[in-house]
């Protein structure tokens, strides 16, 4: 294989880290290498272990090279967490030029300047999105370039995450010998490929129920309104699976991917299955309507928390769009019914339409390279064929990250 660019994502979750490598064709992409690995070293999407993330990343990455024959020097990182905050900004700045149109010059000036705001030590401010600029006191514009004008404003909000927890995933990324191409905010990146256009400006939350932990994201006007994580996720599903029918988690795992169903209502009690029993070689047989009691109480306590948590940001009767969940739970049979009658609102699960990759767990990892092609950034070119890897050092990444958000401006 020729040496070229490509783009290379890293998916950092609880129970799973994925690497994928993506062939830039215009506006789309090509996914020419997946590799993952069990989650080791994280609980509720936090990173508590780091040598067992290391090698967790490690392998995902060998994983993903294998396949392609190339050797992977730098990726963009997804980022989320409840250590993520936002806040409100405001930046005004004098048009440049002499004729007063506007240019990407004054833009990128108008939100350096929102940046100036004083933060906590313990913070870190990751980007600036802005949710509409002023022209000379018209308000509600979304894109001025081009525009007349002598003085521009913006109306923003930083996105800020914990010192502590960003420079713990750039580390252990960099241990693992790949350089931080850029870091990329979960949830907004996901909505390059979840949302459609028309569902970011009705307003619409997209939920993403990982395994440790639930993130909740609303998009209202095209505009990322709000987020939040509870602490709770499909592996709550896992765990009650392993005590109810007294197995191993490992096991449980197994029973919930193959026979799983979110309703009483549409499991089979015909449908059945054997699992080992904890502490001997006796197996017990089950039905899917047995799992099914276990699994749809622990699945409507998720759902009810998420319509706890958009109530708390005050969008309950604000989503004309209803719901878009993704995550590797959502995959279980009937999941969206169950969601739907628990939320009282249009649901749909969404799935990346790439080959090889079409399945809700890959919704993050797919949108981070989704991020990369509509903004026009690309990862450093790959080697061929590599003898060893390297760590590279990443001392400048933030100095290097980009606005990364540009495109719901």
């Amino acid at each position: 294989m020729a040496k070229e660019d490509y783009i290379v994502s890293l998916d950092i979750g609880t129970s799973k880290i994925r690497a994928i490598i993506g062939e830039p064709t215009g506006n789309s992409i090509n996914v020419i290498g997946v590799g993952s690995a069990s989650g080791e070293g994280l609980r509720h999407g936090s990173i508590v272990d780091i040598d067992l993330t290391v090698e967790s990343i490690r392998e995902a990455v060998d994983h993903a090279e294998r396949m392609v024959g190339i050797h992977i020097s730098s990726a963009y990182v997804g980022i989320s967490g409840n250590h993520i905050q936002l806040q409100s900004s405001h930046g005004v700045v004098a048009v440049s030029s002499a004729d007063r149109e506007i240019s990407d010059e004054d833009i990128e000036r108008v939100l350096q300047q929102a940046r100036v705001v004083a933060i906590p030590p313990e913070r870190e401010v990751i980007d600036v999105v802005a949710k509409e600029f002023v022209v000379d006191g018209l308000h509600g514009i979304m894109d001025p370039r081009g525009m007349l004008g002598v003085r521009l404003e913006v109306e923003a909000y930083l996105i800020t995450g914990s010192r502590t927890a960003i420079h713990n995933v750039v580390r252990c990324v960099e241990r693992a010998g790949i350089e931080v191409a850029n870091l990329v905010l979960a949830p907004m990146a996901a909505s390059h490929i979840a949302l459609s256009n028309d569902e970011r400006k009705l307003g619409v939350a997209l939920v993403d129920v990982g395994a440790g932990a639930t993130s909740v994201t609303v998009f209202y006007n095209g505009v990322l309104m709000g987020t939040s994580v509870i602490p709770m996720g499909g592996d709550y599903v896992t765990h009650d699976i392993a005590i109810g029918l007294r197995t191993s988690t490992t096991s449980a795992e197994q029973v919930k991917l193959r026979h799983a169903c979110a309703l009483v209502s549409q499991a089979s009690e015909h449908e059945m299955f054997e699992v080992p029993r904890m502490g001997g070689n006796q197996e017990t047989e089950y039905s899917q309507y047995d799992l099914a009691t276990i699994v749809e109480p622990r699945m409507q306590e998720i759902f009810a928390l998420v319509r706890k948590e958009i109530e708390k940001m005050g969008y309950a009767d604000d989503l004309p769009a209803g719901y878009v969940f993704h995550g590797g739970v959502m995959s279980t049979p009937a999941v969206a019914e169950l969601a739907s009658e628990e939320l009282q609102a249009p649901v749909r699960i969404a799935i990346p339409e790439f080959l090889g990759v079409r399945d809700p767990s890959f919704v993050n990892v797919m949108g981070t390279i989704a991020y990369a092609v509509r903004t026009g950034l690309r990862a450093a070119p790959m080697e061929q064929a590599p003898v060893a890897r390297q760590a590279k050092s990443g001392g400048g990444m933030f100095s290097r990250l980009k606005d990364w958000l540009r495109d719901f401006v």
